[in-house]
């Protein structure tokens, strides 16, 4: 059975303010948003509330209930970049972490509650945390995400895995967080919880608000499943260590790394796999979260390898490793896992293709040490023109496949490209012929040999339809250097003195 626990933060915007010092310790204190021209009330603390202020109020009116209230701009952009790492802390409990605006979150915990003593326990331990994170928290187990939500927002929130439909059932009809239309006609109607729409036949509603009432009565009732989308998806592979006690040696920490890496090598064994990414996920007691992730070019499950980059990412970490009050859970995920045979050793007990392995092993360590973006190779692009050919990218990005050189011919194209081409003054025996003289860097060639035109057609997507042509040529000096060189337009349509560049040397 799918179990969700939502959450709901009733005082995130204020309490967000007071954690950042821009509010008063005590005291009634509101924020204000513009609305319809009037400064009115947007989210409220206890106090505030508990005087009989509400959100929406225009603030004249609440200076003139309450003379003493405090005020502060609204930030929803704010608010909503605390729920967000809210989610991220979350993680701890369950990979499976959505929002759930406004100010709340829902978590698929199906398969994590025994980690926390059960499902009442863990709803408890999450409360505890936000507590000591400094917010206020209402939290609700049900089967469904929005049976859970409803409980944590318009009840006292608790645990609910047997008898959530009764539960559901005492509700107010505000947990239907339907149109005001809708919400008049039932009262209209005399009905008051959603237990009395449950005694009713579905069909009389459908016909009055819609086929989607229905199922949004049945999702609210558990009895339907309608599943959350997390912020990051699942790992393929994942194992954690939790800690009663929160701690921050480094050599703590590379031991519970060590341990981490041996049960996925394990896991990964086990199914014929090997990782290509992994993730590291440091929570601190605080509430903080810290990731480190390595990428591979093949896939592994060399635990002493992986070992190795880890603690290359750690020392080199322009932003340090910083335990605060200690760790008090280690994650590693495997974000991507791929099918991984093992190693064929031959009868001397050397592993095959050496080379290859120790060439990506060495690539894997550059790129954990310098990052993606330094370490780079050239992948093949679906594109004519010389420039748009290839491209850099990261070394761990998937490899594409390059035409093979015909035999016996030189190569098509040089290994340096000038970017830009540089411009070069041409003698040509015809106004269409190959170049029998050009100047480049103030210095003079004599082609002896030529070979072309090449001719390459711009992109028209880019440059347009009357973009003129390139016509390349292979040319060879006196002194055996050869060049690439191309007339960029023609004369044959009247295009006013084309222009010559060089584009490449060959080796």
């Amino acid at each position: 059975m799918r179990l969700y626990l939502a959450l709901f933060l009733p005082f995130l915007p204020t309490e967000r303010l007071r954690l950042c010092g821009g509010a008063p310790d005590e005291g009634p204190f509101a924020l204000v948003e513009k609305r319809a021209n009037a400064q009115r009330l947007f989210a409220l603390d206890p106090a505030a509330l508990a005087q009989g202020l509400t959100p929406g109020l225009s603030l004249s009116d609440a200076r003139a209930r309450l003379p003493s209230l405090l005020v502060a701009p609204a930030d929803p952009a704010a608010d909503r970049a605390l729920l967000l790492r809210l989610a991220a802390r979350c993680e701890r409990y369950t990979p499976l972490a959505a929002l759930d605006e406004p100010h709340g979150l829902v978590l698929d915990i199906a398969g994590c509650a025994h980690l926390f003593g059960g499902e009442e326990a863990m709803r408890a331990r999450v409360i505890a945390d936000f507590r000591a994170w400094g917010l206020t928290a209402q939290a609700a187990v049900a089967p469904s995400p929005d049976c859970a939500r409803a409980l944590a927002r318009f009840s006292a929130g608790g645990t609910f895995t047997d008898q959530a439909e009764g539960a559901v059932a005492r509700l107010p009809l505000a947990a239907l967080e339907a149109d005001e239309e809708i919400h008049f006609a039932l009262g209209r109607a005399g009905f008051k919880t959603l237990g009395d729409l449950a005694a009713r036949p579905t069909r009389v509603f459908a016909a009055r608000f819609g086929n989607e009432f229905p199922f949004r009565l049945e999702r609210l009732f558990g009895r339907a499943d309608h599943r959350i989308t997390p912020l990051r998806p699942p790992p393929d592979r994942m194992v954690e260590r939790h800690f009663l006690e929160p701690f921050s040696q480094r050599e703590a920490v590379e031991s519970v790394i060590d341990d981490l890496l041996h049960d996925v090598a394990l896991l990964l064994e086990q199914r014929g796999e090997g990782g290509r990414r992994f993730e590291l996920s440091f929570f601190r007691a605080d509430g903080h979260v810290r990731r480190l992730d390595i990428e591979t070019l093949r896939p592994t499950r060399d635990e002493k390898f992986l070992a190795r980059l880890f603690r290359e990412k750690l020392d080199s970490l322009a932003d340090p490793l910083d335990p605060g009050f200690g760790f008090d859970a280690l994650r590693l995920a495997v974000p991507r896992a791929e099918t991984c045979d093992a190693h064929q050793e031959s009868f001397d007990g050397a592993a095959r293709n050496d080379n290859e392995r120790e060439l990506s092993e060495l690539l894997d360590r550059l790129t954990t040490r310098f990052g993606r973006a330094r370490v780079l190779r050239f992948m093949r692009e679906d594109a004519h023109e010389p420039e748009r050919e290839s491209r850099a990218v990261p070394a761990s990005a998937p490899p594409s496949t390059w035409p093979a050189p015909v035999p016996g011919e030189p190569p098509a194209r040089p290994l340096t490209l000038f970017d830009p081409p540089q411009p070069v003054e041409v003698v040509a025996l015809a106004p269409d012929g190959p170049p029998a003289r050009f100047r480049w860097r103030r210095k003079i060639h004599d082609v002896l040999r030529a070979e072309g035109p090449e001719r390459i057609a711009p992109d028209w997507r880019l440059h347009g339809l009357e973009a003129p042509e390139r016509d390349y040529y292979r040319v060879e000096d006196a002194e055996g250097r050869r060049f690439w060189l191309f007339r960029h337009g023609l004369y044959e349509r009247g295009e006013a003195a084309p222009r010559w560049f060089l584009h490449g040397l060959f080796a």
